[in-house]
């Protein structure tokens, strides 16, 4: 599967990844020690959905584009604000044309103690990244391999964070480098928080997937997976999944209360809806 995210930028996948990443993040503000957010495939940091490759899929139109034109309850509304203050703060005439990827939406969401490290491996997307954040002291752009950095750059002398994995899945074994890396990870930084994006296809091996994941034995370990239609049925992208290692105590709940309405929300066929599970409690 190739995951440019030019094509893909603020679909159904974008909502529920970066309005998680949004509340981790404002979670980390409660305390007033800084923090640091790494973000080991960053991409490009904002994307226009008037582009080509944006206007070929459409796909924003499923995602941000019906959130920002429904009636939310007042749960889902709350859960949402962090990551639709930072999407509006680009679009102050209203409407979304520039949508901020993670390192973008991180940015806009974190305070003036708190730092960023944004890896990206492709050069031309490296550079442009560069220039987004250019003369932005709290930002750090490295051009790197993002599974490297699992090692090399943890842990954050902040000590405090939220190591965001989001590969582009263009390559075979992506779900091996993720317990890899996890498990490099969170021997060197044991306290931080990890959110791990993965695509869900009717050939994704979720089972064995979970079962590494509980081998792996990280305590406080979810899964949050968001569907839009039959996995067993339907060809092409139908959901999407993440792996929330630490996760802010309160996360669990508001996500066991606002993910079916997200599910309602984002649907496009039969079999749409959200699962919840605590892979590993604590210890």
């Amino acid at each position: 599967m190739n995951y440019r995210h030019s094509y893909h930028a603020g679909n159904f996948a974008d909502v529920l990844k970066h309005a998680v990443l949004a509340q981790i993040i404002t979670y980390l503000k409660r305390k007033n020690q800084a923090f640091r957010v790494i973000d080991t495939h960053a991409g490009i940091g904002t994307y226009n959905l008037s582009s080509v490759e944006a206007q070929k899929t459409g796909e924003w139109r499923d995602g941000i584009g019906r959130i920002m034109d429904a009636t939310l309850s007042a749960e889902l509304k709350a859960f949402l604000a962090p990551w639709l203050e930072a999407v509006e703060s680009l679009n102050p005439k209203g409407g979304v044309l520039h949508y901020p990827g993670s390192p973008k939406l991180s940015r806009l969401v974190m305070r003036k103690q708190d730092r960023l490290t944004a890896i990206e491996l492709h050069p031309d997307d490296a550079q442009i990244l560069k220039t987004v954040f250019e003369g932005d002291y709290q930002v750090r752009v490295i051009e790197l391999d993002g599974w490297l950095s699992l090692g090399a750059h943890l842990p954050p002398k902040e000590k405090r964070g939220i190591v965001l994995i989001d590969p582009p899945f263009e390559e075979d074994g992506e779900y091996d480098r993720m317990i890899d890396g996890l498990a490099r990870a969170t021997r060197r930084f044991p306290g931080g928080t990890y959110m791990l994006w993965h695509p869900i296809k009717a050939d994704s091996p979720l089972a064995s997937f979970d079962k590494k994941l509980i081998a792996l034995g990280r305590p406080r370990t979810l899964t949050v997976r968001l569907m839009i239609r039959d996995n067993k049925t339907a060809p092409g992208l139908n959901g999407s999944g993440l792996v929330i290692i630490n996760p802010p105590f309160t996360l669990e709940a508001e996500l066991k209360q606002i993910l079916p309405e997200l599910a309602r929300l984002m649907a496009q066929g039969p079999g749409a809806k959200s699962e919840l599970a605590t892979l590993v409690g604590e210890r």
